[in-house]
């Protein structure tokens, strides 16, 4: 897939117009998945530009490699937020839009006279979209929020790692991507409900890091409530969900194997030439095998260290056992499957070249979406488009802004 093509078909979110505001990652993530499905994305950049520009661990040509992604499929402006001339140009684009993004620190926006009671007073059928570290509302609403931060409060990293270790976070920015995703869905929902059920106007949505990474626990909450058990990390495998762990092959990589289902064992059992173990008592149902766990655990790893990765991956799949490599960013752009998928599609860089980058997901059968170009790596590109073609300013008007930093 190249950065544009006329083939690129049409997103199902074609014809919503989207404003974009904020910087680095959770509100740009969000503002990313709109633009991958069609809405024509606004990116309001103050006149230096979003830090994400300048993020990432590895360049070329002078370059980061996150951006093009990131900002992939959106027009690009300008717009000094603290000066009552780029507030009110706020306001009138918000007011030719369907959607407003921002991921400032709750009262930033009310602060600067733009937030949601100003705009839905311009424009009453605005869905008002909000990411922040600890929401709009509750005790924590005026902190500084990170994903570490929101990961840790929302009980993700507690529950990661090793027993008496550390809790680890994981190499990317969990919390922002979950809370990016869920303010995709309000906005979804607040669409939906917005045009297809009548309700005609528009509303907040409200999401939060610490929000996301909770709405992950599962059932922690309900067992301590009712039972006063914690759930503690438990490293490789979850306890008493057998057998589900990673073990190490011969050529000392990590293979998941997850047999835990009373079929999905015998089936395992019998690859390991153990096929009494199928309907042996000790292990022939879930309530057992997760008593017997670390037995299971040793018998599978002396059995799995005898075979490469390779040779495990295609017996297991042979034998229909759940199992996969665990895969670092090199075994997946080896693995045709993330080309076969488009999970990994090319793009046409101005820049830097052709570069692999994240494909669009979910995949949609009749309105899949597409990659139209990536981001632009000029601060300001659209500037005449959109604010003298969307919003009207003539050509001596939008000079006079930039000369004075407005714009």
């Amino acid at each position: 897939m190249t950065d544009k093509t006329d083939s690129t078909p049409a997103g199902p979110l074609e014809g919503v117009k989207t404003i974009e505001f904020g910087q680095l990652l959770a509100g740009p993530y969000c503002a990313s998945l709109l633009a991958d499905f069609g809405s024509e994305v606004i990116k309001v950049e103050a006149p230096g530009g979003d830090p994400m520009r300048e993020w990432g661990r590895e360049r070329v040509n002078g370059r980061t490699l996150w951006w093009p992604s990131l900002a992939r499929n959106k027009k690009v402006v300008t717009l000094n937020l603290r000066e009552p001339r780029g507030q009110e140009l706020a306001l009138e684009l918000m007011s030719k839009a369907d959607v407003a993004l921002e991921n400032f620190s709750p009262g930033t926006m009310e602060k600067w006279h733009i937030g949601p009671d100003e705009a839905l007073a311009r424009n009453p059928k605005l869905i008002f979209a909000r990411v922040s570290g600890y929401g709009q509302t509750g005790r924590y609403k005026d902190r500084v929020g990170f994903a570490a931060a929101g990961e840790a409060m929302g009980g993700l990293r507690y529950i990661n790692g090793y027993p008496g270790e550390a809790p680890p976070r994981c190499g990317i920015s969990l919390g922002d991507s979950l809370a990016a995703k869920q303010a995709f869905e309000g906005i979804l929902m607040a669409l939906y409900w917005r045009d297809a059920r009548g309700g005609g106007k528009g509303q907040v949505v409200d999401a939060a890091i610490v929000d996301a990474c909770f709405a992950m626990m599962e059932s922690t909450v309900t067992e301590y409530g009712l039972s006063g058990v914690i759930r503690e990390p438990s490293g490789s495998y979850l306890p008493k969900i057998a057998p589900s762990n990673v073990h190490q092959s011969k050529d000392g990589k990590w293979v998941v194997i997850a047999a835990n289902h009373d079929s999905l064992w015998r089936r395992l059992a019998a690859l390991m030439g153990k096929p009494e173990l199928g309907e042996d008592p000790r292990y022939a149902t879930h309530r057992e095998r997760g008593e017997r766990e670390h037995e299971l655990y040793e018998l599978i790893g002396a059995w799995a260290v005898g075979y490469t990765a390779a040779e495990l991956d295609a017996m297991l799949a042979e034998a229909n056992v759940v199992s996969a490599g665990v895969y670092s960013a090199a075994d997946m752009f080896e693995d045709p499957h993330f080309r076969e998928r488009g999970l990994i599609v090319d793009l046409e860089d101005p820049e830097i070249g052709t570069m692999p980058i994240p494909g669009i997901t979910p995949k949609l059968s009749e309105t899949p979406g597409g990659i139209r170009w990536g981001g632009k790596w000029e601060v300001g590109a659209d500037n005449e488009e959109v604010w003298c073609g969307l919003v009207g300013l003539s050509q001596g008007e939008l000079g006079t802004l930039q000369e004075a930093g407005i714009v």
